[in-house]
């Protein structure tokens, strides 16, 4: 007993973690970590591989279109890469197709500026997989419905371009329009995937709900070729627009401010919908992690120990921990608790009642009669106010159960 309350006020103990039993609890999930890591690193270094050159007329990759631009150059179209807005607006005539990739990367202030630099020029813009919010700015009375799969698909329309290809890969979002001039090809469902839009200054626009058909691996199936021929070559010059992030427009339209187009982007508007996917599902696996965690929390079950261990190894330990949680009032309620129970049978009282103060106290003030008063405050008392306290409980209680044994 004396050597739980010694063990209270030892110095540092076993039960402060070691470096290397920190080291053995954390280099499982370090080493999860450092493969999760890995991982990531080698799927975006695998997906970067596929991303590289798409849709650009100088690459030969798979997803490049060098194929369809040298096409055109045979037939004396000139074909211009271009990566900022200005240029491509500037290079806008009535002799001009303006060829735009990725028009949903524009921000809404790019694409005001390409809108109204396209808008009377009578030359012909073609966009490739413009969602709702791009063809409201750069198709005003277009509407864009959800994406579907790209497969060959039959024209069903009037359009020459689209009559001569015949089948063509084509999927990818749907487009409609109300009170415009407009020509419809290539349905998936009622909706078409491809939409030419005509304009009152002669000029005309082509929203392409894919741009499947004008890779390099795609360009041989089908009608394909002859419908990307057929669409971009209608002018002799051909203005390739690669929008890009270093672009200063971008740069310039992210400034919080007023950009035209009568609202301000908020700092949600310039995160990439990447990101905010990516968040969610971490905030999902968390709270995953904090069910699988909290299962595994229950209440306690009584096993056997797979080895012996000495009682005073045991007590010595369970002491450290008392002391290490400031548990005085666990430590004083054992060590009371035990030489009740101890010293009971030797004043015949139950076990049943060792624990009760009515019972107990006046069996002891009968066995040792010279005692003095405060059996019930060493006993049945509070917790003690500090370490040393503690020490003089477990000193008291050693006596009063010698005294009992001995009288």
């Amino acid at each position: 007993m004396t050597a739980v309350a010694d063990a209270s006020t030892a110095s540092p103990t076993s039960a402060s973690a070691s470096p290397r039993q920190v080291w053995g609890r954390t280099r499982g999930l370090l080493f999860a970590l450092l493969l999760l890591v890995a991982a990531g690193i080698v799927l975006a270094t695998a997906r970067s591989g596929d991303q590289h050159g798409r849709l650009d007329p100088r690459s030969a990759d798979q997803h490049g279109s060098r194929a369809v631009a040298e096409l055109l150059k045979d037939r004396g179209v000139s074909v211009r890469v271009t990566t900022t807005l200005d240029d491509a607006t500037a290079a806008t005539g009535p002799d001009t197709t303006l060829l735009v990739t990725a028009p949903n990367l524009l921000t809404p202030h790019q694409q005001t500026e390409l809108r109204a630099a396209t808008t009377g020029s009578a030359g012909r813009t073609v966009l490739l997989a413009a969602d709702s919010l791009s063809v409201d700015a750069l198709a005003p009375g277009v509407r864009a419905s959800s994406s579907g799969p790209v497969a060959a698909r039959a024209p069903q329309c009037s359009l020459p371009a689209a009559r001569t290809a015949g089948d063509a890969d084509t999927g990818g979002f749907r487009y409609t329009a109300d009170g415009l001039d407009t020509v419809a090809c290539y349905p998936r469902g009622n909706l078409p995937t491809l939409l030419l839009v005509h304009e009152k200054s002669a000029g005309d626009t082509v929203l392409l709900g894919s741009p499947d058909l004008l890779y390099n691996n795609r360009l041989a199936s089908h009608g394909n070729a002859s419908l990307a021929l057929q669409l971009l070559g209608s002018r002799p010059h051909l203005v390739w627009y690669l929008p890009s992030l270093a672009d200063p427009t971008a740069a310039r339209s992210d400034e919080g401010v007023d950009d035209g187009t009568g609202d301000e982007r908020s700092f949600v508007d310039l995160i990439p919908s990447g990101w905010l996917w990516g968040t969610l599902q971490l905030a999902v696996a968390a709270v995953l992690a904090a069910i699988w965690r909290a299962r595994r929390l229950g209440p306690l079950v009584t096993e056997r120990l797979p080895v012996a261990i000495r009682a005073s190894e045991s007590t010595e330990g369970r002491a450290r921990l008392y002391r290490k949680a400031n548990a005085r009032d666990r430590a004083a309620s054992s060590l009371r608790s035990a030489t009740r129970a101890r010293i009971a049978p030797l004043l015949g009282v139950s076990p049943r009642d060792a624990h009760s103060a009515s019972v107990l106290l006046p069996a002891v003030s009968a066995r040792l009669s010279t005692t003095e008063g405060g059996l019930d405050t060493l006993l049945f008392g509070p917790e003690p106010a500090d370490d040393a306290a503690l020490v003089r409980l477990a000193d008291q209680l050693d006596t009063l159960e010698r005294e009992v044994r001995t009288s």
